[in-house]
């Protein structure tokens, strides 16, 4: 986890529960808490330090789960000022590892909890082990939260239902039979809320890399039953596929034959970057023919490994339709500064043009190291 993001994440986060905690439950020891927190918080990233606090939240708050559970939730309504940054919504992190960590035996009120819970911060990370051992009787509570009022709600129907969530822990049964989290997606695909929406895609293209069969199937469906926010929520989900050049994909969204184009002027500068700078090339693709083209255009870095192996990154462009005779003008600029994602490494690093698919060399960069 990045630094930036930890420094957000201090000893101030545990202080903001305490407070809660104490104005909703006086006989809270808040000072012991602390003092408890305190112990090798420094040494642990982000999630573990949710995990890290719900410890010490069992060890001082009532021993009767629900009881704590109750007055966990109910600190979240207190108004105590969370912060600026964009891990302020992180405050709750450590109810969800509560309910995590020990509602299993306790599901009614593990429910209700996160049902509250993801109103404020998200209970997509907390549902997953609810979804391993009481997995029926949740994926028949997502189905009647799919129709709740709140989009918040709506959306962890979708997000903990993804197979391979980001940070979250893997639902390997949905990795080897997605139908379940399928029916869930079928009652979300038209949901009013862009933010449901946005999650319905990324939960297909998850399942788009275990199985990408099921995912073409789903989309073509979806496909041909159009509106504008439908289209959108199925070119989302393909984007791997696309990325991939899958040419079921591909056809799908129009762009399944080969381009009759022609690359022109291709710039790369500066031709060896040095790493912290960045590289920006450009490029023409000119259609000498008779007949407009619709292209689907992106651009693939093979970076260079520590073992001095490539590996292949896709980085999206754009779409268009290129009129008979017409060239139109592409450009990329990319950062070279140290990212957590991505390590870099100094080489030669090939850059590709990927039109409709299909890669065409587009020039080669040279990666120093730092000056």
């Amino acid at each position: 986890m990045a630094d930036a993001l930890i420094s957000q994440y201090g000893p101030e986060v545990p202080q903001r529960i305490a407070t809660m905690l104490q104005r909703v439950h006086p006989a809270f020891d808040g000072p012991a808490f602390l003092i408890d927190v305190a112990n090798g918080y420094d040494t642990l990233g982000l999630m573990a330090r949710g995990t890290h606090m719900a410890h010490a939240l069992r060890r001082h708050l009532p021993t009767d789960f629900e009881v704590a559970v109750d007055l966990l939730v109910a600190s979240t309504q207190v108004g105590v000022d969370l912060g600026g940054g964009s891990l302020a919504p992180f405050t709750f992190l450590p109810h969800t590892c509560f309910v995590a960590e020990y509602g299993l035996p306790h599901f009614e009120s593990s429910m209700r909890a996160q049902h509250a819970l993801t109103q404020v911060f998200t209970a997509e990370f907390s549902i997953r082990p609810f979804l391993v051992h009481h997995t029926q009787a949740t994926l028949k509570r997502l189905a009647l939260w799919a129709n709740d009022p709140s989009e918040h709600v709506r959306r962890l129907v979708s997000e903990g239902t993804r197979p391979r969530l980001p940070w979250g822990q893997r639902l390997r049964a949905f990795q080897a039979d997605p139908a379940p989290v399928l029916v869930l997606l079928e009652l979300l695909k038209d949901d009013p809320s862009l933010y449901v929406r946005r999650s319905v895609a990324n939960n297909l293209n998850d399942i788009g890399k275990d199985h990408p069969d099921a995912l073409l199937a789903v989309a073509g469906r979806w496909w041909h039953q159009p509106t504008a926010q439908r289209r959108w929520l199925v070119t989302h989900a393909l984007r791997s596929r696309i990325k991939a050049g899958d040419p079921g994909a591909l056809a799908l969204l129009g762009f399944g034959a080969q381009a009759q184009v022609e690359l022109t002027d291709v710039h790369m500068d500066p031709p060896a970057p040095r790493m912290g700078q960045s590289v920006r090339w450009r490029f023409g693709l000119h259609n000498p023919g008779t007949q407009p083209q619709s292209l689907l255009v992106d651009c693939g870095v093979h970076f260079v490994k520590a073992s001095g192996q490539a590996r292949l990154k896709v980085f999206k462009l754009k779409t268009v339709e290129l009129a008979p005779g017409c060239t139109e003008v592409f450009g990329k600029t990319l950062s070279l500064a140290p990212m957590t994602t991505r390590q870099l490494h100094p080489g030669l690093h090939r850059v590709d043009v990927l039109i409709n698919g299909v890669a065409q060399p587009l020039g080669v960069f040279n990666l120093l190291a730092a000056g």
